[in-house]
């Protein structure tokens, strides 16, 4: 695959188009189970709640995943991302309500680079609060 995005049709500030992540406790044993981190805050709420947090919240790594998708779906190609990085700044809390929570992404080019890349910066929300910091991608345009 390659990137389906032309450079010279990017403009710093373009936006990305927006997308909302569902996550419920299911989600997060599913990815225990792929990932191999069955820590018990992201599955046990007695558990979590015993530790000081407010329930059960989801894997950070799972997020980080999940905001990533906005930039791959947009260039048409996984492997157009050359670096990815975040930090984590609040946990997505995910009750036990069979309705979870949303992870909400927002993307836009901030910065066009050499060789036909772009710096994306994203920002994911998850209950009106902010769960990703200095989520910015690289990405290698056609």
């Amino acid at each position: 695959m390659t990137a389906q995005i032309q450079y010279a049709d990017v403009e710093v500030g373009t936006e990305l188009p927006a997308a909302a992540f569902p996550v419920t406790r299911a989600t997060l044993v599913q990815y225990a189970g792929a990932s191999g981190d069955f820590n018990p805050i992201h599955w046990n709420e007695k558990f979590a709640k015993e530790v000081g947090l407010p329930d059960v919240i989801a894997h950070g790594m799972f997020t980080m995943a999940e905001a990533i998708r906005v930039v791959t779906d947009w260039v048409g190609d996984p492997g157009a991302v050359v670096e990815y990085g975040v930090r984590f700044t609040k946990p997505v809390i995910v009750p036990n309500d069979g309705t979870g929570a949303l992870i909400e992404v927002t993307a836009k080019v901030a910065a066009k680079l050499d060789d036909n890349r772009v710096r994306v910066d994203l920002t994911a929300m998850s209950a009106g609060q902010k769960v990703l910091g200095m989520s910015r991608a690289v990405v290698q345009l056609a």
